[in-house]
């Protein structure tokens, strides 16, 4: 074989090994989520709600009461895992990959309006025939989950918020101040933005291989323009401070004072609004402690559950 013939040969390879890299961590990713979501007993199906169907896990008791958990904007229900395996055996658990995300997909036509999400979870649980949940939400899904709460108060048994999204903050996060900026660290065009901002969303992120990293990498890459529409949406919906009195069952407040993307002082603003409110604010975590200190923060909303 001759040198260059030696070099094309070569070259190909690379090539095939440069294209494949990220389906490597796809792969790797995938088969995690599977392999953990089986171990902890929560069973993937999928929901038709009319408008569309919808990708949850489901586990736990049957008769028991229903924790039904929502993610953050640009996120899946996989993150939820961790923290409800410690919650699965004596709850019957509910994670909703909400429109736009994850395996529920992405349709340009749908609105993502903080409403529209909220009306969808009521149809999912008529759907399911579950008449009223704990409902426990991060970020975006936080200020769902308590624009779920206010809207249909009868479905609601606690709210739960883990640095939700939805008031003003006396003072701005890293995010906030590029947002004003005109850049949003969500819209990446290259591995590098991601690593960038995959380093403001965690204090403390669990380790994970390079490939799958890579991969989640891609996965923002290839859906800018539709977290462009998502961001569109449900940014700029009206904020809640207006609202915030109008709880009349327990609610639950979790933050991590490291939080890069909503500022803590946020807690503030929801302090004003509710006066029955529990806060619990954890140095050294971040914006996800469901994922950062999944036992320690799951342990803390079994209290709350239970008291």
């Amino acid at each position: 074989m001759s040198k260059k013939v030696l070099m094309a040969v070569v070259l190909v390879l690379l090539a095939a090994a440069w294209l494949s890299y990220p389906k490597v961590g796809t792969l790797m990713y995938r088969s995690a989520m599977a392999l953990e979501s089986t171990i902890y007993g929560l069973d993937k199906e999928r929901v038709d709600i009319g408008e569309m169907e919808l990708s949850v896990y489901q586990g736990g008791p049957e008769d028991a009461p229903v924790i039904m958990m929502l993610h953050g904007y640009s996120s899946d229900k996989d993150v939820w895992l961790r923290f409800a395996s410690h919650l699965v055996d004596d709850y019957r658990i509910l994670i909703v990959d909400m429109a736009g995300h994850g395996e529920t997909g992405f349709k340009p036509e749908w609105d993502y309006s903080i409403a529209a999400q909220s009306q969808r979870l009521n149809a999912l649980l008529d759907t399911l025939e579950i008449p009223q949940v704990h409902i426990i939400g991060n970020s975006m899904g936080g200020w769902i989950a308590a624009d779920f709460s206010l809207r249909y108060p009868d479905r609601i048994m606690s709210t739960a918020l883990v640095d939700p999204a939805g008031v003003n903050s006396p003072e701005p996060s890293d995010m906030e101040k590029m947002l004003a900026e005109g850049r949003n660290p969500f819209e990446q065009s290259s591995r590098e933005e991601f690593y960038e901002f995959y380093s403001m969303t965690m204090a403390s992120p669990p380790w994970l291989p390079r490939p799958v990293l890579d991969h989640m990498a891609q996965d923002y890459i290839n859906s800018r323009e539709e977290l462009a529409k998502i961001f569109a949406d449900f940014h700029d919906n009206p904020r809640l401070e207006p609202r915030l009195s109008e709880f009349d069952k327990p609610v639950l407040l979790l933050w991590g004072r490291e939080d890069q993307l909503l500022h803590v002082r946020s807690v503030e603003t929801w302090q004003a609004g509710i006066d029955h409110l529990q806060v619990t604010v954890w140095d050294g975590v971040g914006h996800m402690p469901m994922i950062e200190i999944p036992e320690k923060s799951a342990k803390r909303y079994r209290q709350f559950l239970t008291q």
